[in-house]
């Protein structure tokens, strides 16, 4: 008889959900996380009494109501709305690109169909199938757009140039024809007053929870105490790269405390689109939560190489790499007692709405085995 139903490895959003769903049906579970602290990436670190986004910028939407009245059971949510700024050698623009953004960038323009027709005339420039993302970006937003407010951030943002990055990366870019910088289509959007720590500790507060440990290090230990593993890590590190390490993007945080300043730039989100500045982005966190107090911290936020050892972020699921993930993935279907998920887990950038869809239905199906059994 083992000790836990379910020994659940991670104590992001998604092996949160898990661990309080599980709880909730009566499993016995126990949470294992190799860093100090539950939350994962959406963790928020209070600095000066602002809640800092210590791992990027987090900021929850979906379309999906049921989705949005779940997460809303463990947390208020205020009604903050994402406007990025671009900044472009000083030049600042709206994003997503809209009507605010094309009266900016050109100077005839001034309706809708002005900034139809200026788009459609440069798009007519490449008259071939786009063979990489330079190419497949100018044939949908023109190159004045591409040069200005995609190309130095896009380069940043994969380490490479444009020309040396396939087409299908970019497979469509949002064009509004309106005055409407709310970056999200959806219809429920917001950030946790409070910030996303009380989503997962109320998620947690029932769940024997252990920080600083290595599952990896200790894995015949950790195996003998569940009768199932979930698995939120990446899945070649769990085959100890057997067929060789899958590629990520990572990240580099640069944080400021600056008491001295009560606004730094007036917006939660700037990116910084020319290829000059290092860094893509600077968060300035107390604007997510419309924060009036004393002093302001800010991030910039740098992209870098992935290398073992180091924190991944972003999964490259290009053909190379997503051929290596299908290789793992026939080892992975065949364990009886592990189950693998989230975004490392099954190498697929999530959004935290497909996050939470993704661990209730693995929970769904558990329940329903348990069910047959």
């Amino acid at each position: 008889m083992k000790e836990y139903d379910y020994l659940i490895v991670g104590a992001g959003l998604y092996g949160s959900t898990l661990a309080y769903e599980l709880t909730k049906n009566g499993a016995k579970c126990l949470v294992i996380e190799k860093r100090n602290h539950v939350g994962g990436n959406i963790y928020c670190e209070q600095i000066n009494n602002i809640n800092v986004h210590k791992y990027g910028a987090h900021i929850f939407h979906t379309s999906n109501k049921k989705i949005w009245e779940y997460m809303n059971q463990f947390c208020e949510f205020n009604n903050y709305i994402n406007a990025p700024i671009a900044n472009y050698k000083n030049e600042l623009y709206n994003l997503p690109f809209n009507m605010n953004t094309f009266t900016k960038l050109w100077s005839d323009v001034l309706t809708p169909n002005d900034a139809k027709n200026k788009i459609e005339d440069q798009k007519n420039e490449l008259k071939k199938e786009p063979q990489n993302l330079e190419e497949q970006a100018i044939s949908l937003v023109g190159r004045d757009i591409y040069e200005k407010l995609i190309k130095g951030y896009t380069e940043k943002q994969w380490g490479r140039e444009c020309k040396a990055l396939p087409a299908f990366i970019i497979k469509r870019l949002p064009v509004r024809f309106t005055f409407d910088n709310n970056y999200f289509n959806d219809n429920y959007q917001g950030i946790p007053i409070g910030g996303y720590n009380k989503i997962i500790n109320k998620m947690l507060e029932n769940v024997e929870v252990l920080l600083n440990n290595d599952y990896l290090k200790n894995r015949a230990k950790f195996n003998d105490k569940a009768n199932k593993i979930i698995y939120t890590g990446m899945i070649d590190e769990y085959y100890d790269f057997c067929y060789g390490p899958l590629e990520y993007r990572s990240l580099k945080f640069e944080t400021e405390v600056l008491k001295d300043t009560d606004n730094y730039q007036g917006n939660a989100v700037v990116n910084y689109t020319d290829n000059q500045t290092k860094y893509t982005r600077i968060i300035e966190h107390k604007h997510f939560e419309f924060n009036e107090c004393k002093g302001t911290v800010i991030t910039k936020e740098y992209p870098s190489d992935w290398k073992i050892g180091e924190e991944a972020y972003y999964p490259i699921n290009d053909e190379k790499n997503n051929q290596l993930y299908n290789k793992y993935l026939e080892l992975a279907k065949k364990e009886s007692k592990v189950i693998f998920g989230g975004r490392l887990g099954n190498y697929k950038y999530y959004d935290m709405d497909k996050v939470i869809i993704e661990a209730l239905n693995v929970v769904e199906r558990e329940l329903e085995d348990d069910q047959k059994n």
